[in-house]
């Protein structure tokens, strides 16, 4: 009976922020939002893998879809500060849907070449400059109660690997069948549940909006606000250099699942698949917890051993090892992820939140570029399994560095 209980009362805490009217349209819009998310980015690069055979491509890719976040979030942020984040999130979605049905047209009309894939990538990336951040420092005007904050921000993490999880393995049996060109019409088509949700939030316009400060200036002020405050600074490097390391690694899977393991779509879709359970196990547990207390101690063990199973799915043959490995993986990861993201909200105010996380967003997804550039460049030369290894061995490092520091500052 206790035992019941005890379990009544963690899955109640797990959701508790879906008690929230406009965090549960939230919730379900982009639940469904994000497998199609997924369904495409997973056709999208067997797409680029397929008409070119170049890892190389797999990284230019990926650095022009998001070096437009590294560049423009920054000043995203204070436009985010100075208006409303759901009508900016609103026509982020819009904007999303249409580029996915371009793709889609593109792909099954036959006409794409790589250049489109490219020209397209970057105004994907545009769009995400606006979307990123505006979606973090949107979630606490979604909640009810502000103690549910860490809460909500596990459970963004649970819709979005279980998603991964989801996502992958449906894109790995429909580009086997039909192609990848039904891949991106189903993401088109997942935006307008996301859509409808954001339309029917209502929130109560936020009172201190800087619009009176030149932009030049709130700019600066968020500036010095980030990176002047120590912890929200260390954490932000931290997640830079995982951004850097680990995520363009994951870039590399297709080329891993075929070169590798010998696998085609299935495989990659696998793989992924188990990288996605993982982060959603990590994010029901991170949901599951009460307090923010301990999340230092979490970044500090997790982010070594994300480190280490990168490294061995670099150097693994086994189709089944590296499915563990990348499960583990994808737990360690989202117990970092989330971990930072709730720290650096509880530690922001409300009038810099937008400049904070858009600092935030160009950590998590700007430096990633950058990485996906060198990694892929360096694939190309040594191959994928030692790049694989080197990533995860510079964010271990970065890992050291982070737990040396937070140990003397944090």
């Amino acid at each position: 009976m206790t035992f019941l209980i005890s379990e009544q009362s963690t899955l109640k805490q797990i959701f508790s922020s879906l008690r929230s009217k406009n965090y549960r349209l939230y919730f379900y819009g982009q639940g469904v939002s994000l497998i199609g998310t997924w369904i495409q980015n997973i056709a999208l690069s067997w797409l680029v893998y397929r008409l070119t055979g170049s890892v190389f491509l797999l990284g230019l890719i990926g650095f022009t879809t998001q070096i437009p976040t590294f560049i423009l979030t920054p000043f995203t942020g204070v436009i985010i500060d100075r208006h409303d984040r759901l009508k900016i999130m609103r026509g982020a979605q819009v904007l999303f849907m249409i580029h996915a049905f371009v793709m889609a047209f593109l792909v099954l009309s036959g006409l794409i070449e790589v250049w489109h894939i490219i020209a397209l990538s970057i105004i994907f990336g545009v769009i995400n400059a606006f979307d990123a951040p505006s979606r973090q420092s949107l979630v606490i005007d979604l909640i009810d109660d502000p103690s549910n904050l860490s809460n909500a921000i596990a459970l963004n993490s649970a819709i979005f690997n279980g998603a991964r999880l989801v996502g992958p393995a449906i894109a790995g049996m429909v580009i086997a069948l039909v192609g990848e060109g039904i891949c991106f019409l189903i993401n088109a088509l997942s935006f307008v549940f996301v859509i409808i949700a954001l339309y029917n939030i209502k929130i109560i316009r936020r009172k201190n909006v800087p619009s009176e400060d030149d932009f030049k200036k709130s700019f600066m002020d968020g500036l010095r606000y980030t990176f002047g405050n120590k912890d929200i600074r260390n954490l932000i490097l931290l997640l830079s250099t995982m951004s850097f390391s680990v995520f363009p690694a994951i870039v590399l899977l297709p080329a891993y699942a075929k070169g590798v393991l010998g696998g085609g779509a299935d495989t990659l879709g696998f793989l992924m698949s188990a990288l996605g359970a993982g982060a959603l196990v990590g994010a029901l547990y991170m949901a599951s917890r009460k307090s923010t207390k301990g999340l230092d101690k979490i970044i500090s063990f997790s982010s070594l051993i994300l480190a280490l199973m990168i490294a061995i799915t670099g150097v693994t043959k086994y189709f089944y090892l590296s499915l563990l490995t990348l499960a583990i993986a994808g737990v360690t990861m989202i117990l970092t992820l989330s971990s930072i993201n709730t720290l650096i909200q509880t530690s922001t105010e409300e009038k810099m939140r937008g400049r904070v996380m858009s600092f935030y967003a160009m950590a998590l997804m700007g430096t990633q570029p950058i990485g996906n550039l060198i990694l892929g460049a360096v694939a190309s030369g040594i191959g994928v399994p030692v790049t694989i290894l080197l990533g995860g061995a510079v964010t271990f490092i970065g890992g050291i560095i982070w737990r040396y520091f937070s140990q003397n500052n944090l």
